[in-house]
């Protein structure tokens, strides 16, 4: 928690010059780093990953300021590179190379950095392999698959000293920077609880049967770490999230991982003491997905300190009056904080202030907007040791790990204590969850 509150505080004392000048926050040099790329050397790199977000890392990618190049766009779906290298056409003068197996990337010695934007059971094993290789790693949420990879993709870091940003981008936003400074100063007393919330109103889902993989589809390259298995129909485009266990991480990985993030940083907490979830699937009954579509999670911290996260996938009414979010109550008001910005109550319930940005994502697929721009820009600029991390490694995974906590007790039906020192769980049947099977030969090794 040292280092967090130091680096948050770093940031955020410079955040309210920035927003009063209408640029981004420049943080202090990332000293830290071995390899740092020189200030004026381009920055050579490559997306993994070409679905539904990898669209908005261009804009930051392509800013004059970041002097960055596309050396390679990669998917296992060669459709997927033809599409992307159309619309990245647009922004850009020059073809980047198409390749669809990212190990051949990574033995390029002139890529300096890699985007991974693969299904999640990808995002760890990928990442150390980038890490190993010598990349710096932009790596999206959520950065591990399972509580054990949570913990090595941090280990790999430290290891190798590459820049790890997680894309987390709200880390990035001068609005929040700026309220949770202000949170941690007092401004509204005590923050004892923080609801993190989303409401979606996904539709049913085919049920998965057994089918020839798609035209063109690097079947064995895209199950990566995960055991083989047969495919099955409609899995490869968004729907792993919702068939089992092997690709996904349901709505907590896939969602909860932003506004949990949001929650603990504003509540300046770590691990949590005691972890509860109350989920189950209530909408479709009959259809392919497979795991909970609504989710209330109660994390317990030190100091009375709760987090609840209340995520409803399949029924799109917003009890909140938005679709995501973060509420923050403390004992002299509370604060409504998304993508957007804040709005600061007193106790009485009297709006006192507000800060409104650019509005990014809601709860659309991809999301994109000056968050995500931001966030890359600043992962490129860590790169160079002109900015810290808006969200390094460490500090995100700590997040991932609420995700990972709800998931587990959802499995096992159970509520559980957690070590609050190591974030270990104290429970012998949930300790079994900690770690995922792999294909022989893709456990990722540091």
């Amino acid at each position: 928690m040292g280092y967090e509150r130091r680096e948050f505080l770093k940031k955020a004392s410079l955040a309210t010059a920035a927003i009063s000048l209408g640029h981004s926050v420049n943080a202090m040099s990332s000293s830290s780093y071995n390899n740092i790329i020189g200030a004026n050397e381009r920055i050579n790199l490559a997306i993994q990953g070409l679905g539904r977000r990898y669209g908005a890392y261009i804009d930051g990618i392509v800013a004059p300021e970041s002097n960055a190049r596309i050396a390679y766009l990669c998917d296992v779906m060669p459709g997927q590179m033809d599409k992307a290298a159309q619309a990245v056409g647009t922004k850009i003068d020059y073809e980047p190379k198409l390749e669809g197996d990212i190990r051949k990337i990574f033995n390029d010695k002139d890529v300096d950095a890699i985007f991974m934007s693969t299904p999640d059971h990808w995002h760890t094993p990928g990442a150390i392999l980038g890490m190993q290789a010598g990349k710096h790693i932009y790596l999206e949420k959520p950065c591990s698959h399972n509580p054990w990879e949570n913990q090595l993709v941090v280990e790999a870091q430290n290891n190798y000293n590459k820049v790890v940003q997680m894309g987390n981008q709200q880390r990035s936003s001068p609005q929040s920077i700026k309220i949770i400074h202000d949170i941690h100063n007092g401004v509204i007393g005590k923050a004892y609880k923080a609801i993190a919330f989303y409401a979606n109103g996904r539709g049913e889902v085919p049920l998965p049967v057994k089918a020839a993989p798609p035209g063109g589809l690097n079947w064995d390259l895209f199950q990566g770490p995960s055991p083989r298995k047969d495919y099955m129909h409609d899995t490869w485009d968004y729907n792993w999230h919702w068939y089992g266990w092997d690709f996904g991480t349901a709505e907590m990985g896939n969602n909860a991982t932003h506004e949990l993030d949001v929650a603990r940083w504003a509540l300046d907490v770590g691990y949590p003491r005691h972890v509860d979830v109350k989920a189950g699937k209530n909408h479709f009954k009959d259809d392919g997905w497979e795991m909970y579509d609504e989710m209330l999670a109660t994390y317990m911290f030190a100091d009375d300190k709760v987090i609840q996260w209340d995520g409803v996938s399949r029924n799109g009414y917003q009890k909140y009056g938005r679709g995501r979010g973060t509420l923050i109550m403390g004992t002299e008001g509370s604060v409504m904080l998304d993508r957007e910005g804040y709005e600061l109550y007193d106790r009485a319930g009297k709006k006192i202030d507000e800060m409104k940005g650019d509005a990014e994502g809601g709860i659309g697929l991809g999301g994109g907007g000056a968050l995500s721009t931001a966030h890359t820009i600043n992962f490129l600029n860590a790169i160079r040791g002109m900015e810290a991390l808006t969200s390094p490694i460490d500090i995100g995974a700590k997040s991932q790990m609420l995700t990972h906590y709800a998931n587990i007790s959802y499995r096992i039906d159970s509520g559980f204590d957690v070590n609050e020192q190591t974030g270990e769980i104290r429970n012998m049947d949930a300790m079994k969850l900690w770690k995922r099977t792999y294909e022989p030969g893709w456990e990722p090794k540091i």
